[in-house]
């Protein structure tokens, strides 16, 4: 259930309760558990998904038992995307988001029924995706071409930082980050760099493993995250020690509700989340009015 979150309520309450784990939840200096020099991070961020690449599909149906898939629908569901809009999907590499979105754009229910029209509309659709590794996007690319989509000029490839976009103000209708802000340097960067690039009226949607809350399914949450994901990652990719990132990176991500409110410090209104799967992932969600 979504859960309507008031930011200034939020801001005075709930921080606080946080401000003794300042550290834990960091991204400044963290890299999972280990501390880091803050300029260190995004090249060992890099390594990781520069190692994962090849195998990040087959990795995330594996570990999520293909339920990666659902959650990115519902994501893309809540964007309500529409033909001509101007979308950015950042940390959004290997295409995932991206050919969900121009999908629905150009589904049955939603194609123009003029052959002309249709060809204006993808003209005028602009779906930009964006990432700071080249591997993930080289994936995104060869999998556009495989479904007939790499001619396409309503889908660019763009390397780029999620904390210092080289988008125009004001340009974007919709901006979407999935599985990618808990392992950016610093949150608040990527925050303000997507209000900044959002039109008014626009949205802000983020997917991302969360927190679950019920002591048991905790217990067995954390049990399935530390004990099989990296060694699965050792037996399906040759790489424990990414996937052993993976699951720690996720325990230092803020929990919904202060990262809800990071969302509203941004300068988001009307900032929601719901809880996928007892928090195992979580959609946040913002405007920008």
């Amino acid at each position: 259930m979504s859960v309507r979150i008031a930011a200034r309520s939020l801001r005075s309450k709930i921080l606080p309760m946080f401000a003794p784990a300042a550290t834990l939840h960091s991204h400044a200096t963290s890299f999972g558990f280990k501390e880091v020099n803050e300029e260190d991070k995004s090249q060992l961020v890099g390594n990781v998904f520069t190692k994962v690449a090849s195998n990040y599909d087959i990795m995330n149906d594996l570990m999520s038992g293909g339920l990666h898939r659902l959650w990115k629908e519902r994501l893309v569901s809540k964007l309500s995307p529409f033909p001509g809009m101007k979308h950015l999907d950042v940390a959004g590499g290997t295409g995932d988001v991206a050919f969900r979105i121009l999908e629905t754009i150009y589904s049955v229910h939603r194609r123009a029924v003029d052959d002309t029209l249709e060809d204006d509309l993808h003209e005028e659709t602009q779906i930009h995706v964006c990432d700071i590794n080249p591997n993930m996007l080289n994936v995104g690319r060869k999998r556009a071409q495989q479904r007939g989509l790499g001619d396409l000029g309503s889908l660019a490839w763009i390397e780029g930082d999620a904390e210092k976009l080289t988008f125009e103000d004001n340009s974007m209708d919709g901006y979407t980050i999935a599985f990618g802000i808990r392992n950016v340097t610093h949150i608040e960067k990527v925050l303000a760099e997507a209000y900044r690039v959002l039109k008014k009226g626009g949205r802000f949607l983020c997917l991302e493993l969360s927190h679950v809350d019920t002591p048991v399914f905790k217990q067995l949450y954390d049990q399935y995250s530390f004990s099989v994901i990296p060694v699965m990652g050792e037996l399906v990719a040759g790489d424990r020690d990414s996937y052993q990132y993976l699951v720690e990176s996720v325990r230092r991500f803020p929990p919904q509700e202060v990262f809800a409110s990071m969302i509203a410090d941004a300068g988001f209104q009307k900032v929601e989340y719901e809880n996928l799967v007892g928090g195992v992932v979580a959609i946040h969600s913002g405007l920008k009015i």
